[in-house]
Parts: C-alpha cells; sequence; structure tokens
C-alpha cells in the first residue's frame, strides 16, 4: 500500500518553490506531495509551487520509489483522495500497473488508509518548524530539510516498533 497527499504551507519569503496558495488568500505558499508506505513512513516526496494541482505531481511523486534502485512492485494499492479522482489519474495508474482506491469527489470524506499520510504530513508540520512556515528560497535547502525531517520521523518510528514487538533479557521495564 502506497499514499500519496499533498500538503500546502506558507512562504512568506517567497523562493523558487512558491505559489500563490489557493487556501490562503492567495498568499506565497509551497506545495509538498508526499508518498508514504503503508505504515506512515515517508519514501518519497515532490516539492512544487502552492497553485499547482496534486494530480500533475503524482507521477512524479511515484517515481521517487526509483531511487531505492527498484521499480513499483507488481501488486500494489495507492490511495488518493479526491484531489486527484480523475480519468488522466486512473489513466497513469493502470499505465504503473497499480491499483487504486480514490475519494469520490463531492462524496463524504473516505479516510480508509489515507490516515497514514495525513498523520506523517501533521508530524512534518508540528514537529519541524522549518517546514511549517517555508522561510527558504531555494528548493535544495528545502529538499534538504524534508529529507532531515524524514530521517527523524523514520528513525522514531522503528524504534517505536522494535520496543513494541521485540524483547531481550536486558530491556528496562519502561522507555527511556
Amino acid at each position: 500500500d502506497l499514499t500519496v497527499d499533498g500538503c500546502i504551507v506558507k512562504a512568506p519569503c517567497g523562493g523558487e518553490a512558491a505559489g500563490r496558495s489557493p487556501v490562503d488568500r492567495g498568499k506565497q505558499g509551497t506545495k509538498r506531495s508526499l508518498m508514504v508506505e503503508g505504515q506512515g513512513l515517508p519514501i518519497g516526496f515532490v516539492i512544487a509551487g502552492a497553485n499547482r494541482p496534486d494530480s500533475p505531481l503524482l507521477e512524479e511523486t511515484l517515481e521517487q520509489v526509483a531511487r531505492f534502485g527498484f521499480d513499483l512492485p507488481n501488486e500494489i494499492t495507492v490511495h488518493l483522495d479526491a484531489g486527484y479522482d480523475s480519468k488522466k489519474t486512473r489513466d497513469l495508474l493502470d499505465t504503473l500497473g497499480c491499483d487504486c482506491i480514490i475519494s469520490k469527489k463531492g462524496e463524504p470524506l473516505q479516510a480508509g488508509k489515507r490516515w497514514m499520510v495525513e498523520r506523517t504530513n501533521s508530524w512534518h508540520n508540528r514537529g519541524f518548524r522549518k517546514l511549517q512556515i517555508c522561510t527558504e528560497k531555494r528548493i535544495r535547502v528545502i529538499d534538504a530539510f524534508i529529507r532531515l525531517a524524514n530521517s527523524v520521523i523514520i528513525t522514531r518510528q522503528l524504534i517505536h516498533r522494535a520496543w513494541t514487538t521485540h524483547r531481550w533479557d536486558t530491556r528496562p521495564t519502561r522507555k527511556p
């Protein structure tokens, strides 16, 4: 399972990745298109201006899996919100050989497995002030901050998983 969603943040200083935000009265903003695996670990992202729609960023976001040195697995399901509900998106996912679960436009919220990407976006915004209000102008710097945040999130999650699934003789009785 992969889940992809976009997140718009303020970019008051403008810069290479800034654009007019449709949700903040036209002020400058940046969009992160984030892809997470089934447990919520971030595995890829794309940075763009806030005025870019979600669906054109989907292909570039899914291509981030290639940096691990392999293609998408044969049986993969991509979970998307209503912002991706279009024939173009469905055709792209068919071309890539992916199954998809896309929320329908105009229907009540269908969260499903998409809450994982929402949680990870929240971790980015609440845990890392530099990502909540993007004051950097260069994409390389924003990219570095997101990669650092992803490293911290992945490390925390792996420690949490190990703590809850593994036992050993010298393990403390409670978390440090």
